[in-house]
């Protein structure tokens, strides 16, 4: 598929140039004109490593584990420090690995980025379904933690030992969550695991609702090349009736699709850190995205201290968007909340949608894949599912490749994509 991304890449801005990251490094980061600036911060270590899981994490060790949060720390105040003021952001969000292993040190580590930022929307965090106890979740609480996102992957028992995960006890989880209360519980599932079906799929979204989840995310699986799952990826035709079906459920259920993947009880319960116009990135393999680059820092933990220590900050690749590289990736994240606004986006590069991409929007629609209404394109089911194959397949031809290099060479000298 990586023929096919790479002519949508040529098309869509113009040009026969890659996206090429380069071992460059700014010691200064411009983001103090940045509107709707998130924030996001990796924890990499996990207890045990789930076979499916393809994010950057590493086991566990105590005092490797505190070296790392002591050089987060320093990371977020060398970036911080670069802003006079504090700057106001919209969220911040812990994903990992597991967040929950570094709990006593949260206070320490969110202390250090309100002495920078203001935030707005919230404090959002990922925990694994043994983290879900009264006692954990009162501290995460207590800390300024406003929302969870529970990664349950599946209640069903064949899919948690085909994924390599003990069983979820719905009762505990549920008496969990009633003590302790957040503003959203998001619950993760994997779609499209091998025999799957919507009744099975339908089952695990009754039990999330069921058991205090105010909002659910599905997303697609993907085989990586680089993890050791045994699944295999389901057929294309199969996948596409069963998300049509599970949308169709939510719909007529009242629940709000607030994204690509999610849905939700009310249009308040969202939990996303992707949808930002800007962020800034703590923590190794954390990305921070600006108006005109994007940065990844190293996904060696030892690489990451080690560079911190000295002073600098941990960036391991840098792109420097073209204009319409830019606006590509602009788009394609904006349209993972199922709508862009063309006012936004001329708000944002300072030319009008219809002038740049006027042709592509007209072909969405008349394709069926988009409607406008309101001012807004709007994305069909039929949109929703093409995003879900094309972002599968962007995914295997560039994040793949990427993580993949970046798991064995702590600062490439350059990736072309």
């Amino acid at each position: 598929m990586s023929v096919m991304t790479d002519l949508a890449r040529m098309w869509l801005t113009r040009s026969m140039k890659p996206f090429l990251f380069r071992s460059e490094y700014d010691a200064r980061l411009s983001f103090s004109d940045c509107e709707g600036l998130g924030l996001y911060v990796h924890i990499p270590f996990c207890k045990s490593i789930c076979n499916f899981c393809p994010y950057c994490k590493v086991k566990y060790a105590g005092e490797t584990c505190d070296r790392y949060i002591d050089a987060l720390i320093r990371e977020i105040h060398l970036v911080g420090s670069q802003h006079a003021g504090k700057k106001t952001v919209t969220s911040l969000y812990f994903g990992g690995g597991t967040p929950a292993l570094v709990a006593d040190r949260l206070p320490e580590i969110i202390g250090a980025i309100e002495a920078h930022f203001v935030i707005t929307e919230g404090i959002g965090i990922e925990l694994h379904p043994t983290n879900v106890k009264p006692a954990l979740l009162q501290k995460l609480k207590e800390a300024g933690v406003t929302k969870i996102s529970i990664g349950i992957q599946s209640f069903r028992s064949k899919y948690q030992r085909l994924l390599g995960r003990s069983g979820v006890d719905v009762q505990e989880l549920q008496n969990a969550l009633a003590q302790v209360p957040f503003e959203t519980v998001s619950m993760d599932f994997i779609f499209a695991l091998p025999d799957q079906t919507f009744e099975d799929l339908r089952a695990d979204l009754d039990d999330a609702f069921a058991c205090g989840a105010n909002h659910v995310a599905i997303y697609p699986f993907i085989d990586f090349t680089f993890t050791s799952s045994p699944v295999r990826a389901m057929p294309k035709k199969q996948k596409r009736a069963l998300l049509d079906r599970i949308t169709r459920y939510c719909e007529q259920k009242g629940y709000i699709r607030n994204s690509i993947w999610t849905f939700a009880k009310s249009q308040d319960a969202r939990y996303s850190s992707m949808t930002r116009d800007n962020f800034l990135g703590f923590g190794c393999s954390a990305t921070t995205l600006l108006k005109d680059q994007f940065k990844i820092n190293t996904f060696s933990v030892d690489a990451y201290i080690a560079r911190i220590q000295a002073n600098r900050l941990p960036t391991s690749l840098t792109l420097r968007f073209t204009l319409r590289q830019r606006m590509i990736y602009y788009l394609f994240w904006t349209a993972y909340s199922t709508q862009v606004d063309p006012a936004a986006f001329e708000r944002f590069f300072g030319v009008p949608l219809k002038k740049m991409y006027g042709f592509e929007f007209l072909l969405a629609r008349l394709l069926g894949f988009a409607t406008y209404e309101q001012g807004l394109y709007r994305m069909t089911p039929k949109g929703a599912f093409y995003y879900h194959h094309y972002e599968n397949d962007y995914t295997l031809a560039y994040i793949d490749k990427m993580w993949g290099i970046m798991r064995k060479e702590a600062f490439p000298k350059e990736i072309r994509l």
